[in-house]
């Protein structure tokens, strides 16, 4: 990572990298306090730094030593370029300032090895293992920073994290087809006899809306459960859950009868912040 000294505002520098790269969640932090938003911004900052690895690197082992660069200088090894990068600059702040747990956060990273390679997700117990590091620990996170760690957060946090990761995975089918990496689990495709072939060849066959009718259904679950979960924690911690209004709306859209999984259709910034600000209002968080 670089040594050179950080831009003069760190926090600003974390926020504009969260607001290009993870949008859903910069607008979540719009409806929170200050010290807490800087703190989430520093969270999803590094986040986008992980997630980002994938598309920098030509070959797995230069994202390999990025990753060990956040490893290491999460365990206290790296000491003038942590000072001189702004996000982990942030991030050790945030640890700091809110008693966050290291361990998770290198488990995200280290998760995120995956990413580098070609290998297929194997099954839904894996994907469900690589979401839980990573989503859900997230929610965790970002709850941890809101109010106290609790059981009842913990498992609120385990389904959000699921009910996101999988969306994403529906919603990044046509980049990741595109560049032969699968996270569809292997043997969901086997199951229902759709061909890994035909995925990457961008086949809309009858056998793969089939595997992706059943990942909807079990995001819908998590999101179901997620969703009635959130009135048994306090309200100071709800905000951290906003970004669930936009895997709803995200799973609406990705489940429309007739629709081509391996064209893009994001949702546009307007209307991400009109769902995040309805639901910021709605007594799901608020109550």
């Amino acid at each position: 990572m670089s040594s050179a000294a950080p831009p003069p505002d760190s926090a600003a520098f974390c926020a504009e990298l969260v607001r290009n790269h993870d949008f859903p969640r910069y607008v979540a932090t719009l409806f929170v306090p200050a010290a807490e938003r800087r703190a989430l911004l520093a969270l999803y900052a590094f986040n986008v730094e992980i997630v980002r690895v994938r598309d920098q690197v030509s070959q797995p082992l230069p994202g390999e030593i990025r990753f060990q660069w956040w490893t290491d200088m999460l365990a206290g090894h790296v000491h003038g370029s942590a000072e001189g990068n702004p996000v982990a600059a942030e991030l050790l702040r945030a640890i700091r300032d809110f008693d966050l747990p290291v361990e998770p956060l290198s488990l995200l990273a280290d998760e995120h090895q995956f990413d580098l390679y070609n290998d297929p997700m194997p099954t839904m117990a894996a994907l469900e293992g690589y979401l839980a590091a990573t989503s859900s620990a997230m929610f965790m996170l970002a709850a941890r920073i809101m109010a106290p760690p609790s059981d009842a957060i913990e498992h609120l946090a385990r389904h959000a994290g699921l009910a996101q990761g999988i969306v994403q995975v529906i919603a990044n089918l046509p980049r990741d087809s595109a560049h032969r990496q699968l996270f569809l689990p292997q043997q969901l495709l086997a199951s229902h006899g759709c061909r890994m072939e035909d995925v990457f060849a961008g086949k809309q066959t009858p056998n793969l809306h089939v595997v992706l009718e059943q990942l909807a259904g079990e995001a819908r679950q998590h999101l179901t459960t997620a969703s009635s979960l959130l009135a048994q924690v306090p309200a100071s911690v709800r905000f951290a859950f906003l970004p669930l209004s936009q895997v709803r709306a995200d799973l609406t859209r990705l489940s429309r009868p007739g629709r081509n999984p391996f064209a893009p259709h994001p949702s546009s910034r307007l209307r991400t912040l009109w769902t995040m600000w309805r639901a910021s209002r709605s007594r799901e968080f608020t109550k």
